[in-house]
Parts: structure tokens; sequence; C-alpha cells
């Protein structure tokens, strides 16, 4: 007998779920976009919820790697609180310059989550703001929803035409749902 595979939704963190206000060091700095909690609540019913996030700001000494655990710590515990579950929260501190194996676009995260939760990639999508996400879902398989929120308008010239882009987090799990619902 098979193990019941579980699609999932990759979520990039700055700008798609928060406000990206730069490097990120403490809590206080954190703004949740008003749609955020509404639209992961409607998701998970569905979809099994992470995020991945790039992180520079660590490699290049603004922020330290315990100041962006707690900045995460602090995110999956307000989701929490709202009775929304983050399965895991993945974070690359490594610079673009560095060529690690975790960073956006390489597919490192999504191969651990797919191998710990027992994840149906196929039917799994990649939410995000940056083209980097949108090279993520096309990497491990999945579909990419490009948002116009952070620093989505300044690179959307960047993805390919065929992506869809959705306005922000809410209209991204609207356009999915409606699919799932089918």
């Amino acid at each position: 007998m098979a193990l019941q595979k579980y699609p999932s939704l990759f979520l990039d963190r700055d700008g798609t779920l928060i406000k990206d206000v730069g490097y990120i060091s403490n809590p206080g700095r954190v703004v949740f976009y008003t749609c955020t909690f509404d639209a992961l609540k409607e998701a998970q019913q569905f979809f099994r919820l992470f995020i991945i996030t790039n992180q520079p700001g660590i490699a290049k000494g603004i922020v330290t790697l315990d100041e962006a655990i707690t900045v995460n710590t602090y995110i999956q515990s307000v989701f929490a609180d709202k009775g929304i579950t983050i399965e895991s929260i993945y974070m690359c501190p490594h610079s673009k310059e560095d060529n690690c194996h975790c960073r956006k676009p390489k597919t490192y995260f999504v191969d651990q989550a797919v191998a710990h939760y027992n994840l149906d990639v196929q039917h799994s999508f990649v939410i995000g703001d940056h083209p980097s996400d949108i090279l993520l879902a096309k990497n491990a398989g999945m579909q990419g929803i490009y948002v116009l929120t952070g620093h989505g308008k300044k690179h959307k010239k960047e993805i390919d035409n065929c992506v869809i882009v959705k306005k922000n987090l809410q209209y991204a799990v609207d356009y999915i749902l409606k699919r799932v619902q089918l």
C-alpha cells in the first residue's frame, strides 16, 4: 500500500507573506500583508505550507543567523496563533556570489521537504515575488505563481509571458483553489 502524498505550497517570505522592508533583524519590523492570514487559512485546507527564503543579509553581515532565526520563529508563531500551520521554514543564509547549493532557484530545500513530508510535487506550487521563485518551481517540477507585491512589479519583465501573475497572495491562492476544487 502506497503512502499518501500531499500537495504543498512553497511560499517566499519577504515580499510575498510580509512586506519587504529590507534586511529584517528583529520581529518588530515584520509587517504582514493584510491578505496573508485569510489566504493561508484557505490554502491549508488543501495544501501543506512551507516557506523558503533567501536571506543574503546573513552572508553580508547585516543580519546575524540568530536574528534571522528569531524573525522566522516569530513569523511561524504568529501563523500558529492564527491557526495556520507552516510545516517548516527553510532559509538560505548565503549571498548570490557564494554559489551555494541551497539558494533559490536551486531545489535543495524542496527536495528536503519532499523527502521528509512525502509531498506530491506534481500538484504543488511555488508563490513568490521574484523570478527565482518561478525558476524554483520550474526546476522542481511544480507550477510557479508570480505576485506583484514586494519586488514583483520591479522584476516582472524578467519572467516569461507564460507565467501566471497575480496581484497578491490572496489572488494567487484563489487561482489555485479554483483549480483544486473543480
